[in-house]
């Protein structure tokens, strides 16, 4: 099977500007393609993983990845799926998370020996002349067109910035800079980025008269259309600091029945023979497949090793109402925390990130979700007390799959 062909029977494919040109170029080219990631945050998060992934899969089958920084389209912000506008990050914050994004991107693609190339495009893009590139650039583009990009619709209701108008310009402007710098023949992302994508291609048509292409992937989204990769605490995180190992291993355990064989084909190197026998799989017997699931992820996030140690904890907590461990999530909470010698269990619940507010945490109570040690909790004006706090710790358990420990300091 070809890679071109693994990447479509694996359901990755969203959309390509040309299939039989693709295809032709994936099967008999060493192909130099790119994905750009904005450095909007201190680390990558799942909603990147999947990229990362296709980046791995198509270097293995001997073509060269260009990761993109981007350092300067970052300036703006991407108005892709936003409805306000991103908050302004400066110089330093950006440099910085760049720096944190090439340290985690290390893990998944070989940059020695010019394998890959990894760029910022602060480089090319913010010693820029406005009115030169403008000219140059500006004049290929048609409002008309672009106000009809699926990438400003959601932005025009609210209200769209002028400096954001400008980021399609941008984006394209990089894929022309890296085929001339290059040989950059081929863009890929996320399928919310096929606007930017395709105008890409068409600049770099228009102004040099080459080839290029695009092809964009599946969003990683449940069953019920909905992101992958947040919980109540936020984004999930591929930072051990930000998400440990054993949340970040929890998170693909306890992904929906109807959603682990989608990510076993979208997100591993798992053969598509192995999946296709856990297709026929369904309820209870579907769990070790999960296992699985989490297992290949997480080892390939954060090494064999922790893998190893997130799946041992989780099986620990399975497999007792109260199991502790080492590696599973806790918040430590000193005297100060309680009022008069007891803290509301709805009040240690919000501190340590289990519930978005109290309201939640009432209503997880009112429906019987969450156990202490063990013992359901029948009210939501339940208290702890010091004592409770058996060898200074207890377990909080929310649900069937959620454990965490609570500690005293």
């Amino acid at each position: 099977m070809t890679v071109f062909e693994e990447l479509k029977a694996r359901g990755l494919i969203a959309q390509m500007t040309n299939e039989e040109t693709i295809k032709k170029m994936l099967e008999t080219e060493k192909v130099t393609f790119y994905i750009g990631f904005d450095p909007t945050a201190d680390s990558l998060h799942v909603g990147h993983f999947l990229q990362l992934v296709v980046m791995a899969r198509l270097q293995r089958a001997g073509h060269r990845p260009i990761a993109l920084l981007g350092g300067g389209t970052t300036m703006i912000g991407d108005p892709t799926g936003k409805t306000d506008m991103r908050r302004m990050l400066t110089k330093e914050d950006i440099a910085e998370n760049a720096a944190n994004f090439r340290r985690q991107m290390q893990r998944f693609v070989d940059f020695g020996d010019e394998k890959a190339i990894m760029v910022n495009n602060a480089d090319w893009i913010l010693p820029l002349n406005y009115i030169e590139f403008l000219r140059e650039i500006g004049v290929h583009f048609s409002v008309n067109r672009m106000l009809t990009a699926e990438c400003f619709k959601t932005r025009l209701e609210k209200g769209l910035t002028f400096i954001e108008f400008n980021y399609m310009l941008l984006q394209s402007y990089d894929f022309l800079h890296l085929n001339r710098t290059y040989g950059c023949t081929l863009q890929l992302g996320g399928d919310d980025q096929w606007s930017n994508i395709i105008n890409g291609a068409d600049l770099i048509r228009r102004v040099d008269g080459n080839a290029a292409e695009g092809m964009t992937f599946t969003l990683l989204t449940t069953s019920e259309g909905k992101k992958m990769g947040k919980t109540e605490k936020g984004a999930v995180w591929l930072d051990r600091d930000k998400t440990s190992p054993y949340e970040f291993y929890q998170y693909w355990r306890n992904v929906q029945d109807e959603d682990v064989v989608k990510c076993m084909k979208l997100l591993t190197f798992v053969p598509l023979s192995e999946i296709g026998e856990y297709e026929k799989l369904e309820g209870s017997a579907l769990n070790p497949v999960k296992e699985r699931l989490a297992y290949e992820i997480t080892k390939m996030v954060h090494g064999e090793e922790d893998a190893a140690a997130a799946q041992s904890a989780a099986r620990a907590v399975f497999s007792s109402h109260s199991a502790d461990s080492a590696d599973m999530p806790s918040t430590e909470i000193s005297a100060d925390a309680f009022t008069n010698g007891e803290i509301p269990i709805v009040e240690l619940l919000l501190k340590c990130g289990l519930v978005p507010s109290k309201g939640e945490g009432r209503r997880l109570i009112d429906q019987g979700g969450l156990f202490v040690n063990g013992e359901k909790i029948l009210s939501a004006m339940h208290t702890l007390k010091p004592g409770d706090f058996k060898e200074g710790r207890v377990i909080l358990k929310k649900g069937k799959k959620t454990f965490h420990r609570v500690s005293l300091k």
